[in-house]
């Protein structure tokens, strides 16, 4: 008897499973994969929380290359700068990205990860309590544009990550001038409305095909745990044309 089937039903009362590994099928695998034959040797992490993705890249997907993380909010921020002094091609920047370079504010949410400039909508934060807001803090914005040039990764293979809750297109909106040299685009991008005004996830692609590149992996997000519901995803997209 396998061991699928003797203790199988001992974690589902506990309400896990336990399945067959297959590697073709798992995001981790396939998003390293992705990053080895697009050469990836920069990532920009924008909206960098505490550096999990960067962790992430390090521990599971074993990537040694540069990584440039973005994170506004100051408490947040000193947990990210620990954990990078620990790893000498791990940089952080105390500001986030936009449209432009300005002060904003920021909503702090309960959780940290989920905080956004946007307001956020009831249906967020009904599926995810824990995310409410908490309080605004003042934040430091700049545009892609404006910084790319003192980061010295103009002849690099780049993937932008954008996780901003919401605030994706205001990214790409900075980064015009940029994106013609930016390889690929991760980014969180919800499927119904999470927040006030952002872009739901086929408006982003529809944008990011006109920029030149193509969707070529989804990895599901956020999920309403009363209905089942998919709310947001990961998109994965490379260039396929140059500008």
């Amino acid at each position: 008897m396998s061991v699928k089937k003797i203790l199988g039903p001992l974690f589902r009362k506990i309400g896990y499973d336990i399945v067959t590994y297959n590697p073709k099928s798992n995001s981790i695998a396939r998003e390293k994969k992705l990053l080895e034959s697009y050469g990836i040797d920069l990532v920009l992490d924008v909206g960098a929380n505490t550096g999990k993705y960067a962790q992430k890249l390090r521990r599971q997907m074993r990537y040694k290359d540069k990584i440039i993380s973005f994170e506004p909010l100051s408490e947040v921020y000193q947990a990210l700068a620990t954990k990078a002094k620990k790893d000498r091609n791990w940089e952080t920047m105390h500001y986030a990205l936009g449209g432009a370079d300005c002060n904003m504010k920021i909503h702090v949410a309960g959780n940290s990860y989920s905080s956004s400039i946007l307001e956020m909508l009831p249906a967020h934060e009904k599926s995810a309590p824990q995310s409410k807001y908490v309080g605004r803090e003042s934040i430091e914005v700049k545009a892609l544009d404006t910084i790319f040039g003192t980061l010295g990764c103009e002849k690099q293979n780049i993937l932008l990550k954008i996780d901003t809750q919401g605030y994706e297109k205001h990214v790409l909106e900075g980064a015009k001038q940029t994106l013609p040299l930016i390889d690929s685009i991760k980014l969180e991008a919800s499927l119904v409305p999470l927040y006030e005004g952002e872009f739901l996830f086929h408006e982003l692609c529809s944008l990011l095909y006109t920029k030149g590149y193509r969707l070529v992996s989804i990895q599901p997000g956020f999920s309403d745990k009363h209905t089942g519901e998919l709310l947001q995803i990961d998109g994965f997209f490379h260039r396929f044309q140059k500008e």
